[in-house]
């Protein structure tokens, strides 16, 4: 059986590459917690971390077939966008195909997000009975406005790559045949660069721009626990694996 999760360093570069392209990268807490484990152990000699997916998906996040209520898969989720968030060296995601979900939340919450132009980023928790998290209610809202951001989330509809560069959502939405290539660029650029200067840019951007992540982390996982014993999230679910519309009652 193959690793969930690989990490692999190299030349300063840290990449970390979910690793179950079968079921399309979809996370479970194990997964999770590797993730944050080498994100967290990052030294000195680590000058850049680089987060992507195997075969043809980023990440559709969440695994469906595992068992969501309490606190514990979210407090899983949420201690690795806050290990992202405080990482001390930029992290980079190469968004090689869909990014949705809790596996959308991660790629946003990236220092610098790159996608092929095929690729998609989707909150689709509304479509199951429940609302974003991994902090995309406060990271989604700081880079596109309550506007584009109310709507990503509440109409629960993919974002082409290309539609959400030009929002400002990502950094950039890049030819697929060039996305390699462009990933290198930047990752390489990245990792000669300035540490300490890069370590202070990203704690200053975070203060200014997330300074609210925490809270919003907290309220998310609250509200989403709540959700999580409600009959909509036990349709949604059920339809969901089902492959069949949901018929949602409003308790």
């Amino acid at each position: 059986m193959s690793e969930p999760v690989l990490v692999e360093a190299a030349g300063g570069i840290l990449t970390i590459t979910w690793n179950d392209p079968e079921r399309l990268n979809g996370l479970t807490g194990e997964m999770l917690d590797i993730v944050s484990d080498a994100v967290e152990a990052v030294t000195d000699e680590t000058r850049v971390v680089v987060l992507r997916g195997a075969g043809r998906a980023f990440s559709t996040g969440a695994r469906l077939d595992g068992e969501l209520s309490g606190t514990g898969p979210m407090d899983v989720a949420n201690r690795l966008i806050r290990a992202l968030v405080a990482c001390p060296v930029p992290v980079v995601a190469a968004v090689n195909g869909p990014a949705a979900g809790f596996g959308c939340s991660v790629a946003l919450a990236a220092d610098i997000t790159i996608a092929r132009q095929s690729a998609y980023f989707l909150l689709p928790f509304v479509n199951i009975g429940l609302m974003p998290d991994g902090g995309s209610t406060a990271v989604v809202a700081a880079s596109i406005g309550r506007a584009r951001a109310s709507a990503m989330a509440l109409l629960g509809e993919r974002l082409p790559a290309t539609d959400a560069a030009a929002a400002g959502l990502i950094h950039a939405a890049v030819a697929d045949d060039d996305f390699d290539d462009e990933v290198d660029r930047i990752v390489a650029q990245l990792a000669r660069g300035p540490a300490v200067s890069y370590r202070s840019t990203k704690q200053a951007i975070t203060a200014a721009t997330l300074g609210h992540l925490d809270e919003a982390l907290d309220r998310e996982r609250d509200l989403q626990v709540a959700l999580f014993g409600t009959a909509d999230f036990a349709e949604g679910a059920t339809a969901f694996l089902h492959k069949r519309v949901p018929t949602f009652v409003g308790r």
